[in-house]
């Protein structure tokens, strides 16, 4: 009993020095994290677009990059637009991107071009992981951009056409555009822009007389092609319409009409192929039939003797009758001989 008291009487004395040490110890860390707050509540003071100093401890606890909020109102009151923190706070959440938006919306202001934080927000977060961005779209807006037709990148080094003469134009186009900031968002890209315009140009060749109209105007394909109003549904206002370079290609019609000149030969052959086969069966046939009646013809020769023994026997024939009729054909082979040109073949029809 005696023992403990001593330690228990230690403790309460040290007691004071451990709540002091504890209390040194937060109030360094509160210090601390006052300081760092108060230096960007101070920023923003003294840049004339104050934050509230429990508004930027509450987007800390609701991890938000407070500083980040705050150098983005501060751009945006300087530049005479003015933002919320909330809006700041609120794109910041959707996944955008504060300052590139904010320089949007800085840049088309100074440019006269309509952009509120609504729509610049939209812009923004629709072209994420595009590889475009607000900015971008704001600047193109500003400054048009060339676009190639076809694309540069494309396996296709120009867009062909062929005139109503056969002959294959070959054509590359420029296309001068600008960004149409109230139909950026759900709007076409350049993909249709382009393959927009290549379609216009191979319309336009094909309606051409000859090859040579089309060469003599080029500017021609850029009228009627800007006539089709190819900016209807993009994100772009179409400004221009040049022809870079026009060449002349394969005469596409010459080897069309060869390659059905060819197909109609090789019809016709055929045709002719199956009446050869069709005359050359019809004549076997009529050779099979010729042979068919010679056949009778020697089975009716063989009836003959049967006929005279018949008749022989009946009485019908008598021997006389029978040497008569050996000298009447003796008589007919010797005139047959004798009427017969010397050299010319005993088978008249040359049969063997």
């Amino acid at each position: 009993m005696n023992t403990v008291l001593p330690s228990s009487f230690a403790f309460l004395e040290s007691l004071p020095l451990i709540l002091m040490v504890g209390l040194g110890i937060i109030a360094m860390i509160f210090v601390f994290v006052v300081f760092s707050f108060f230096n960007t509540w101070l920023k923003a003071m003294l840049s004339k677009a104050p934050v509230g100093f429990l508004n930027i401890i509450a987007m800390r606890l609701r991890g938000v990059p407070y500083g980040v909020v705050v150098d983005a109102r501060i751009t945006a009151v300087k530049a005479g637009v003015e933002l919320t923190t909330d809006d700041l706070e609120a794109h910041y959440l959707a996944g955008g991107n504060l300052i590139p938006t904010v320089q949007a919306i800085i840049a088309a202001m100074k440019a006269g071009i309509s952009l509120d934080w609504e729509r610049a927000c939209a812009i923004d977060l629709a072209t994420k992981g595009s590889g475009k961005s607000v900015g971008e779209a704001v600047r193109t807006s500003v400054d048009p951009k060339v676009i190639d037709c076809p694309s540069q990148d494309s396996a296709k080094k120009s867009i062909d056409g062929v005139a109503k003469d056969g002959i294959q134009v070959k054509v590359k186009a420029r296309v001068t555009v600008r960004t149409n900031l109230e139909r950026f968002v759900g709007g076409a890209k350049e993909e249709t822009i382009i393959a927009r315009v290549g379609e216009g140009i191979v319309t336009t060749i094909g309606s051409a007389d000859s090859y040579k109209v089309v060469l003599e105007s080029p500017d021609s394909i850029s009228k009627r092609v800007l006539e089709r109003g190819l900016d209807v549904g993009t994100a772009f206002e179409i400004l221009s319409i040049d022809i870079a370079d026009i060449d002349v290609g394969a005469n596409i019609g010459a080897a069309l009409q060869e390659a059905q000149a060819e197909a109609n030969k090789n019809m016709a052959q055929a045709q002719a192929e199956i009446r050869r086969a069709a005359a050359v069966a019809t004549e076997q046939e009529m050779k099979a039939r010729v042979e068919e009646m010679r056949a009778k013809v020697v089975e009716a020769e063989a009836e003959v003797p049967l006929a005279m023994a018949e008749a022989f026997r009946n009485g019908n024939l008598g021997i006389m009758d029978y040497y008569k009729m050996k000298n009447i054909e003796s008589d007919t082979r010797m005139r047959d001989s004798i009427a017969e040109p010397e050299g010319e073949s005993e088978n008249p029809e040359g049969e063997q």
